[in-house]
């Protein structure tokens, strides 16, 4: 990169925080939209989620990992289920040394008597959504044998020293806009 570009180049510094849902989705959309008018080559973007719906967190991450922008992810608290695979949509990502990664199976409860069939559809859909998130998962992260069988059948946590070692994070760092440096929620 020349010196001139690098020098134009613009940051900006947001949070994005709630479950994985449609209306996260829109917020997504909406904030690249006016970050792609303003210019903005960087942003730097806090996620706070518990998770939610696997196909809105493969949205975001897809849409994210292919945008214009680059897009460094942080992590100050929590990112668990789903919006690991949203985190992964950046291009370097760090956590806080007090921060934690919870990746599980997809799970779905049935309505009570639910047939065989319905029982079955259920099933299939959720196989489908753990092959997608896994797959990105195993491109991105280098679990170790253990790691990958307590995924296979719990919640497999990670705190910060476990997702640098995976390589789900750059490095140990806190999000730390500059002073001055003005702070969007999304």
């Amino acid at each position: 990169m020349s010196e001139d570009k690098a020098q134009g180049a613009k940051e900006a510094w947001f949070t994005l925080s709630g479950d994985v849902n449609s209306d996260m989705v829109h917020r997504v959309f909406e904030a690249v939209a006016s970050m792609t008018e303003d210019g903005i080559d960087t942003a730097h973007m806090l996620v706070q989620s518990n998770g939610g719906y696997v196909s809105d967190g493969l949205c975001l991450h897809n849409f994210l990992a292919n945008s214009p922008i680059t897009f460094v992810m942080y992590n100050g608290g929590a990112v668990a289920s789903i919006a690991v695979t949203l985190f992964l949509s950046g291009t370097r990502r760090y956590c806080s040394e007090t921060a934690r990664f919870m990746v599980h199976k997809s799970h779905a409860t049935a309505s009570p008597g639910s047939r065989p069939d319905a029982l079955n559809i259920i099933v299939e859909g959720l196989r489908a959504d753990d092959a997608r998130t896994e797959t990105l998962l195993r491109k991105s992260v280098e679990l170790t044998p253990e790691q990958w069988a307590i995924h296979q059948y719990s919640d497999l946590h990670l705190n910060a020293r476990d997702a640098k070692a995976a390589g789900l994070v750059h490095d140990i760092a806190d999000f730390r806009p500059p002073k001055g440096a003005v702070l969007r929620n999304i």
